[in-house]
């Protein structure tokens, strides 16, 4: 397996609509390793999810895995998603990107969103996805549509420089009071 070069903000791949996968082309081998590689490169940079666009091929492929303190999602590999949002809330929290490092900003997403798609043997699935998982799609979704989260920010004055965040706009963790 491979770690695969990152497409960043201003290259055209990220822009444009990629295209759906046929079940056909979807066995070929370097289909399956261009999922290994693409998950294998999600591993190395830390993220919760890479879109086929982000790794400069414009293909309708996502994977997704997180076992972080937002909660578990076990890996998901969505091939030519249909994302539906669900009514009910919407949930502003920040958000990063691996195509735009160093970055960070506050984007409002649904909730909860019903996903239809492919696994990555063509095997359709449909399920429901909630709080973080949803946030995820919708981020990986926006990639494949040619988009990126800073098109969702309702206010740029949130966007910031990771070390910036973490210095002004994080919380200081209360002091705990003694054991007695």
């Amino acid at each position: 397996m491979s770690i695969l070069k990152v497409s960043r903000l201003g290259h055209p791949v990220l822009r444009e609509k990629a295209k759906l996968l046929s079940p056909a082309v979807l066995e070929k081998p370097e289909i399956q390793t261009l999922i290994d590689n693409m998950i294998e490169t999600m591993f190395e940079y830390h993220g919760v999810g890479l879109a086929a666009p982000q790794v400069h091929e414009s293909l309708m492929l996502a994977v997704i895995e997180s076992e972080g303190e937002r909660g578990r999602i076990p890996l998901t590999v969505l091939v030519n998603p249909v994302v539906t949002l669900m009514e009910g809330e919407m949930i502003e929290d920040w958000e990063g990107c691996l195509s735009i490092p160093d970055l960070r900003g506050r984007v409002a997403r649904h909730a909860r969103l019903q996903v239809e798609a492919l696994d990555r043997r063509g095997k359709p699935m449909k399920f429901v996805a909630e709080g973080f998982f949803a946030r995820v799609i919708q981020h990986e979704y926006d990639h494949l549509m040619g988009g990126v989260y800073l098109d969702r920010m309702g206010d740029l004055h949130t966007l910031t420089h990771l070390e910036e965040m973490k210095r002004y706009w994080m919380p200081e963790p209360e002091p705990s009071e003694p054991e007695r």
